[in-house]
């Protein structure tokens, strides 16, 4: 006997009563922090206020997250979806204050398997202090849309020196480049879990919300430039950093840090684990004086433990990136066409 799922109809996403039962029963219900505001997201307003503090740049980030499987090793899409926008504010030296989301859902879409996204996703907000305030939902029709898709725009305010937030390519020569852990765990953990290709493997996503340790870094000082190594992976992250500051990268092939399992599968599937996206890792450029400082900083907290000093910044090809590698040569860290893993964040 099949057990009865309550599932999306396109009724609830019509704006009606079912819509608004929809939203209150197990949408806003799923989450446990609400905005400071003095209007706020449980009232349904065509918005919500947040009272902000009075330092500091505001620091605003959008993005839209489609993943295969929606649930995977170590996270879902909802705990995606919050990590890869609080992130993005997180590299910029901000502190998470906020954060909007839209659904996308498709007809027949399990009742069940929203609340368990929302539930990851508040999971995420309440580890960083962080709100949601303003939200929208839709639904499609069967066959037009994969499950679901989720966008989220995140509100921060820069916590670094003088309350400004930091880009991601005011850098000088001389300058040391750091990672705050293992690289390429989320697409291969990603690829291990997708049923055509069979594979069994320990790996879980790295997906998690990095404010904390990124704070003990900025706490410290000398943090000049930072980037989270998403959709291209480290290499595409070095890669724009070094165009848009007109530097070389020098790294070290052997100082990155990559977890056994992951290298093993990338050597399988023919991927450069820098090639994959990471979900809970940042790109860090140091001056030379802090660095100590800043990777004992980093290590300090669980989601650093990992951080290591990978390579310095030099003149030698402005606006490439050259990779060491541990066979004692050298030859350039391209930036990757696209992510060899599709529909991961």
């Amino acid at each position: 006997m099949t057990r009865d799922v309550e599932r999306i109809s396109a009724l609830q996403g019509a704006g009606g009563e079912l819509m608004g039962r929809l939203l209150k029963e197990h949408v806003l219900s799923r989450f446990s922090r609400r905005s400071a505001g003095r209007i706020g997201l449980d009232q349904l307003d065509d918005g919500a206020t947040i009272d902000l503090p009075q330092e500091g740049e505001v620091v605003i980030t959008t993005d839209s997250h489609v993943v295969k499987p929606i649930f995977f090793p170590g996270g879902d899409i909802g705990r995606l979806a919050a990590c890869g926008t609080l992130n993005d504010l997180a590299v910029m030296g901000a502190r998470p204050l906020a954060l909007t989301l839209g659904l996308v859902l498709e007809e027949g879409f399990p009742i069940g398997d929203l609340e368990r996204v929302l539930d990851s996703l508040d999971g995420v907000l309440v580890e960083v202090g962080a709100a949601l305030v303003a939200g929208d939902t839709k639904v499609m029709g069967r066959g037009e849309l994969d499950g679901i898709v989720i966008n989220t725009t995140g509100l921060g305010v820069a916590a670094g020196p003088g309350g400004r937030a930091i880009g991601d390519a005011d850098f000088a020569v001389g300058d040391r480049v750091v990672v705050s852990g293992t690289i390429g765990d989320h697409g291969m953990a990603l690829l291990a879990s997708r049923e055509e290709f069979h594979l069994e493997s320990s790996l879980r996503s790295d997906v998690a919300a990095i404010w904390p340790a990124i704070e003990r870094a900025l706490a410290i000082g000398g943090v000049k430039a930072m980037k989270d190594p998403t959709r291209g992976g480290l290499a595409a992250a070095l890669n724009e950093m070094a165009r848009k500051s007109q530097t070389c990268l020098e790294v070290e092939e052997s100082a990155i840090p990559v977890r056994d399992e992951a290298r093993a599968l990338a050597d399988l599937v023919g991927i450069s684990p820098l090639d994959v996206a990471n979900e809970g890792k940042a790109v860090l450029i140091v001056e030379a004086a802090k660095v100590g400082d800043v990777l004992a900083a980093l290590r300090s907290h669980p989601l650093g433990q990992d951080a290591a000093l990978i390579g310095e910044v030099t003149s030698e090809y402005r606006g490439r990136v050259v990779l060491s590698t541990g066979v004692g040569g050298r030859r350039f860290l391209e930036m990757p066409l696209g992510d060899p893993v599709p529909r991961i964040c």
